[in-house]
């Protein structure tokens, strides 16, 4: 969703990096494109405003002029001050109140509330082990309160048997009373939405929040709404005091104004997003890894979660076995595929890699088909199981069958059996050589660094002096890396999981907007009032 934003703003910080000095007018310039980006994203302008002046304080202050690379000072000003303007901190939902703890969904119709409702019905019974009951008080729209029963079977949760003749304030009663006798730990009512804010939706929402006395109001909100979504926000704040903000359809192709605004505009956190049609496309709002993302720094926490969740340990363990044997079959090759699939695929991963920006960008311009992929498994699949573990097998006459098992051309079973030669190949050199054989094949000089390292060393273990030889290697200021030396450094905590508290934590000087100083954002709810 923040590709085009992250595209504009990468522009504007390659003509930063690098330089010796920044003057004010380099600033001004600079400012003056990053407030031009915002506007286009569809960002509220009273929240383009208060950004751009905050970073301009302190891009023009002593923090920039007496830093040794300003450029990389600034684009870390502009990551805090997303950072403050998204929301310092990951807020999840509350269920901290007397069973059945109510969730009221409200937002405008179209919005994706049936479906997230869903959604976070199925997080809560499979994450935290909670009984659910959801329950639509849509009596509206067709069809509305079949759609919740049919997504409630999905996820193998209850719904509240329907009843026609009933009207909201009623069926929220019922559900109340059926989530406390039934023993249900999670209410969640489904309220009906209109196609714009009225009166009459208000007076009806407001009734039943009376009635329901919900622990939780989130606001569900599509992030393609554009420049609306902050008059949408503060329209149901006003009226529910909401206490979160769900937004839907993040994986679309909108600007992202929507999650810059509605944050800094309400002060109500952001506390989840749905990323998919898929009743497992929902995920936490990570303030921090999303401006990573927006600045290009990627997102290798996300990814690194994704992994876990998709791969199994006893699976990297039989992978380790067999890299350290050197062996790599076809079915090893048929598991990597469609292990990528399930984290988003080759576009999906290169979007939460440091510096895989422009690959991306470079696989989009050569049309690469990610489809390809789905072809390979069916190739695969169309093999024997005695052909999957020995490929040296696949002669002509077997090559035939297998593509006209997979509907494809000869060709493409060549291609695939290549590509799963030089994997192979690869694969026997760092089972035989371990590190040194990886980076020689990376090679220049984090090639030679690896390759004089044998083995990953413990560098709390080594001395200053091989610590100093092995950065000098790679192109490495040691001065980076004081703190690492074993017998000067003090016990290492673990990393933090963000960027800003890493920064933090890195013993230089105190930056300000890392911790908590005086208020920023002048009237804006989310982000302090002026003194």
């Amino acid at each position: 969703m923040f590709e085009s934003l992250s595209d504009r703003l990468g522009k504007i910080f390659d003509g930063l990096r690098g330089r010796g000095a920044l003057s004010a007018s380099d600033v001004d310039a600079a400012m003056r494109e990053i407030r031009r980006a915002l506007i286009e994203a569809d960002v509220s302008l009273e929240v383009v405003r208060a950004f751009v002046d905050q970073v301009r304080d302190r891009a023009v202050g002593a923090e920039v002029t007496r830093s040794v690379t300003p450029g990389q000072q600034v684009i870390k000003i502009v990551h805090d001050e997303l950072v403050a303007v998204l929301g310092e901190s990951t807020v999840a939902i509350d269920l901290n109140a007397k069973a059945p703890v109510t969730l009221l969904m409200v937002g405008l119709q179209g919005s994706g509330k049936t479906t997230t409702t869903a959604k976070i019905a199925k997080r809560l019974k499979d994450k935290q082990k909670k009984k659910v009951l959801l329950a639509s008080l849509d009596t509206r729209r067709p069809a509305a309160m079949e759609q919740l029963r049919v997504l409630g079977e999905q996820v193998g949760v209850d719904t509240l048997p329907i009843v026609t003749s009933e009207t909201p304030v009623e069926i929220a009663r019922r559900a109340e009373r059926e989530g406390r006798l039934g023993g249900y730990d999670v209410l969640i009512l489904d309220t009906a939405g209109r196609t714009h804010v009225d009166e009459e939706l208000m007076v009806e929402t407001v009734s039943i929040k009376d009635i329901a006395n919900p622990h939780e109001i989130l606001l569900v909100v599509d992030a393609l709404t554009g420049q609306d979504a902050i008059n949408v926000a503060r329209s149901f704040d006003g009226r529910l005091d909401i206490t979160g903000i769900v937004l839907t359809r993040v994986d679309g192709d909108g600007r992202g104004g929507a999650a810059l605004s509605m944050r800094a505009a309400t002060g109500k956190p952001i506390k989840l997003i749905g990323v998919g049609e898929k009743m497992d496309a929902l995920e936490d709002f990570h303030p921090s890894r999303i401006a990573d993302r927006i600045l290009g720094m990627g997102d290798i926490v996300s990814l690194v979660e994704k992994a876990a969740e998709h791969v199994s340990a006893e699976d990297a363990q039989k992978m380790a076995k067999k890299l350290k044997k050197g062996s790599f079959d076809f079915e090893d090759l048929r598991n990597q595929l469609l292990q990528m699939k399930k984290m988003g695929g080759m576009g999906g991963l290169m979007s939460m890699m440091p510096g895989m920006g422009q690959m991306k960008k470079a696989m989009a311009g050569a049309n690469i088909d990610e489809k390809v992929f789905d072809r390979q498994v069916a190739i695969i699949n169309s093999m024997t199981k005695k052909e999957r573990a020995a490929p040296d097998l696949l002669n002509a006459s077997r090559r035939k069958r297998i593509a006209a098992g997979a509907g494809v051309e000869v060709s493409e079973i060549n291609k695939l059996a290549k590509q799963h030669r030089q994997m192979a190949d690869m694969m026997k050199k760092v089972g035989k050589g371990g590190m040194g054989a990886l980076g020689g094949m990376m090679g220049g000089k984090m090639g030679q660094m690896m390759g004089g390292m044998g083995s990953m060393p413990d560098l709390s273990k080594m001395d200053p002096a091989q610590i100093e030889q092995m950065a000098r290697q790679a192109g490495i200021d040691p001065n980076q890396l004081k703190g690492l030396q074993g017998a000067e450094a003090p016990a290492q905590k673990a990393l933090p999981s963000d960027v800003g508290a890493l920064l933090k934590s890195s013993g230089g000087p105190a930056l300000p907007g890392l911790g908590s100083g005086a208020p920023r954002f002048p009237g804006l709810p989310g982000l302090g009032k002026k003194k």
